[in-house]
């Protein structure tokens, strides 16, 4: 399956000036996403999946080093997010949804196989596809995201884990949400990145970029419906370890999420390393962009 093109732009090249991007479109799982590709078409492909409230965007600063170092990059924004479609109703974000919309992304590469790496809900997704679909990750990657199992086994038994997670319970709330979010030209969103981050990680030229994308027609409900498919359709993961060789890269300074979840999670996996990294918050791809890149490449060559 051959993607059909969407036309490169100025700020592509400004976003990531060290390589160059590609934007098109790809019919995948019964949407079309968007997606942005670089590097050598016949180059080990990497699939890199950003979380919330986030786009391909996110991942500027690894996109580059990663094509200099060999590799074939693709960056979808996910399914309700920016320029990707944006189905109605909540069961359309469902986590088997998400799963699939990434092998069959893998699939329009001519691929069958890709090293997977997620952030957040990204690595929410990256973990679903290893579990599900073991054949199509060469090797997995993730960012300050648990593992499912690992993550509904704090919140029944660890009350701090809870009430970090308060946000995503309020965001079960019909309209209300969207409301607050979009409130005084997004503040809400601006504080859940700048306000868990340390201070330079996001200026206000990349938060204009964030504000384009929250503001796109239905992207803000289909942004909060992956949360509210989460509560309404449970997933179910699959009990055996995790098959693919697996790393986990996690900032030590999450505010949402607690530290022991980094090491559950790695021992969730067959072939698991865990990769703790101090002083660093939730956002490892913006604050430790380098790091994050070359403990990438270093699994990668594994």
């Amino acid at each position: 399956m051959k993607p059909h093109g969407s036309a490169s732009n100025a700020a592509l090249e400004a976003a990531v000036p060290s390589v160059e991007l590609r934007s098109s479109r790809r019919p995948v799982n019964g949407v079309d996403l968007h997606v942005v590709a670089a590097g050598e078409e016949s180059a080990p492909l990497v699939v890199l999946l950003h979380g919330f409230p986030e786009f391909w965007y996110g991942w500027r600063r690894v996109i580059g080093p990663l094509v200099e170092a060999g590799y074939r990059v693709v960056v979808p924004d996910q399914r309700g997010y920016n320029r990707s479609e944006k189905p109605a109703g909540v069961g359309s974000y469902r986590l088997a949804e998400l799963t699939r919309d990434v092998v069959e992304l893998i699939g329009t590469e001519d691929r069958e196989r890709a090293a997977v790496v997620g952030h957040d809900w990204g690595g929410m997704v990256a973990w679903s596809v290893a579990a599900r679909h073991p054949e199509v990750v060469d090797r997995l990657t993730i960012a300050n995201a648990p593992h499912p199992t690992a993550y509904r086994r704090q919140l029944l038994s660890n009350p701090a884990q809870l009430r970090r997670s308060w946000y995503a319970l309020s965001f079960q709330l019909p309209w209300l949400p969207e409301r607050v979010a979009r409130y005084d030209d997004y503040r809400a969103l601006e504080r859940a990145l700048r306000g868990t981050a340390t201070p330079d990680a996001f200026r206000d030229d990349e938060l204009a970029r964030y504000r384009r994308a929250w503001d796109r027609e239905g992207a803000l409900t289909s942004m909060l419906n992956w949360y509210r498919a989460a509560a309404r359709y449970p997933p179910r993961m699959p009990t055996d370890s995790i098959e693919p060789p697996t790393l986990v890269v996690w900032g030590e300074d999450d505010v949402a999420l607690v530290p022991s979840l980094a090491v559950d999670s790695a021992m969730l996996c067959a072939d698991g390393r865990l990769e703790l990294l101090p002083e660093t918050s939730h956002w490892v791809p913006h604050e430790a962009p380098a790091r994050l890149t070359d403990e990438i490449l270093g699994q990668l060559a594994d």
